[in-house]
């Protein structure tokens, strides 16, 4: 059974505070109904996506889902590739990955990190596509990749690629005029893990899905209580601590037996709460400065200020409930996402360019350029410039559109034993850069994969508090791969993401540089040598 324990007496008394007012207006028992006036009195039916999605509805889904299952075994298919972004993929890698069962999440543009999929046993490949409503320009174009690629081989495209969208949208059209399986995506937002666009892949791939929902409907009846009740207590924990200037969630997750959680309750969060200059800033696989504006949430572990214990699917249900406790404390809609577009929108007028503007760099460091406003000249003294630069209340954060498996090419010395490959990988590790310019400052450094991060932190960069300071990677592309259909390669759309995000950061007066790797593992080795530097 789920359960959420205040080990500081601070975060105890702020939550009691706040849990007091939510109980005397109904929130435990209208959120769990599903009320859209919690969001305001205007609101319509569509703001009840604020409150978790019920597991319930999914059951529906079973049935489904084990077809599909047992057609993909019978034909081989044992390799399943989730071409999807979001809080979806995200949860089906939780839960893949706590299930011990393989699958890969393509969550990308990088060509070097496609082309590993491509490679990887195509005649026992499925394709999931989630798209929901719409289609994000990722599961696109790998959708294109992989249908030309199954016809090119030899392979029925039809009965290999499964589209997870609502009926009508344009991946439901696009899965009808291919053959493809189209599954409906269901219910939608940030808050609906367990529906089609995460429980799909994860059945294909073998997880137990059934149980999942099991451990979900077990904590449902709770949420609805004044006492007694988990995401009610995890929400005005999260919720009352922001309140009182403990906005940096620090999330702990090493004795737990899930994988990948925060990874997840990142994008949940952040995406909900970070907007109109406010929100909760997940802080995920560092460790806590121990400042007076963090948070430590431990999953099944006592380092931290708040407890979380409970079985994944219970989990799940749970940090969205609270999720949407602490944006209703906020006072901010948690299904609005009022800047994800914006990128979006900046990375197709890019794309109509005849070239990508990437400008001229204010200096070069070896294998690495360095674009954008800077009085230092070299990275070392970038990087004391940029520490320098965050606000007393604020944050760094990398964010590196690069190949986030390419740290595993690096070569260990023979008969190395599994310390020395990981210390061989470490230091060919974008994330390595993370760990080092932490321990430069007693200020939260964040890490996120682009695009992968634009679902997800994007949001809280660009509508949370003015007091970012950010780092953008890119790197070369020596091995590209064309997108059929569009007018573009993997390559091009990389880049494109990356200056239509770092354009979206300029507008608004965020600090902000990129560095560009003009080799690769070259530039990640000096940007590591240089942090050290500092």
């Amino acid at each position: 059974m789920m359960e959420v324990s205040y080990r500081e007496e601070g975060v105890a008394s702020a939550a009691s505070s706040v849990a007091g007012r939510l109980v005397a207006d109904g929130v435990p028992a209208r959120l769990a109904g599903g009320d859209p006036t919690l969001w305001g009195e205007d609101a319509d039916a569509e703001a009840a996506a604020g409150r978790p999605a019920p597991p319930r509805s999914s059951r529906e889904l079973l049935p489904v889902l084990g077809e599909l299952a047992e057609r993909a075994r019978a034909a081989g298919l044992t390799n399943v590739v989730l071409a999807g972004t979001g809080g979806s993929a995200l949860a089906a890698e939780v839960i893949c990955a706590t299930g011990d069962v393989p699958l890969t999440v393509l969550d990308t543009t990088d060509p070097g990190q496609v082309r590993r999929a491509l490679a990887d046993g195509l005649e026992s490949t499925v394709v999931v596509v989630t798209g929901g409503g719409g289609q994000a320009v990722e599961a696109d174009s790998q959708l294109r990749i992989f249908e030309r690629l199954f016809a090119d081989a030899g392979l029925d495209p039809a009965g290999r690629i499964v589209v997870v969208a609502d009926p009508g949208s344009p991946p439901a059209r696009r899965a009808a005029a291919g053959g493809f399986h189209l599954v409906p995506a269901g219910a939608g937002g940030p808050h609906s893990v367990l529906s089609a666009p995460a429980l799909v892949p994860a059945a294909l791939a073998g997880a137990d899905v059934a149980r999942l929902l099991d451990e979900a409907e077990e904590v449902l009846p709770l949420l609805s209580l004044d006492s007694g009740n988990p995401g009610l207590d995890l929400g005005a924990a999260l919720g009352g601590a922001a309140l009182a200037g403990r906005d940096k969630l620090v999330m702990e997750d090493q004795l737990s037996s899930i994988f990948g959680l925060p990874d997840w309750i990142e994008q949940l969060i952040a995406e909900s709460t970070g907007k109109q200059g406010r929100g909760i800033l997940p802080v995920v696989g560092a460790d806590p400065n121990r400042s007076g504006d963090e948070l430590v949430v431990a999953i099944e572990s006592d380092v931290g200020d708040v407890r979380v214990d409970g079985p994944l699917g219970a989990q799940f249900v749970v940090w969205e409930y609270a999720t949407a406790v602490a944006a209703l404390l906020l006072e901010v809609d948690p299904c609005d996402r009022p800047n994800v577009a914006e990128p979006e929108e900046n990375t197709a007028a890019l794309l109509a360019l005849p070239d990508l503007p990437a400008g001229a760099p204010a200096f070069v460091d070896g294998p690495v350029e360095v674009y954008g406003s800077a009085t230092a000249k070299d990275l070392p003294g970038l990087f004391a410039e940029l520490l320098h630069a965050i606000p007393g209340d604020g944050y760094l954060a990398i964010m590196a559109y690069l190949d986030r498996l390419a740290a595993f090419d690096a070569p260990v010395p023979d008969g190395a034993d599994f310390e020395q490959m990981t210390d061989a990988w470490m230091m060919a590790d974008p994330q390595t850069l993370r760990t080092l310019l932490a321990l430069r400052t007693d200020r939260p450094v964040t890490f996120g994969w682009g695009p992968r991060f634009l679902h997800s932190t994007g949001q809280y960069h660009k509508g949370g508090p003015q007091n970012g300071v950010f780092v953008q990677i890119t790197g070369v592309v020596t091995e590209d791969v064309a997108v059929p259909g569009r007018p573009y390669s993997l390559g091009r759309l990389q880049l494109a993401q990356a200056l239509g995000d770092l354009g979206a950061l300029e507008t608004r007066g965020r600090p902000a540089v990129r560095l560009h790797l003009t080799d690769r593992a070259a530039g990640v080795a000096r940007l590591l040598e240089a942090a050290q530097e500092a």
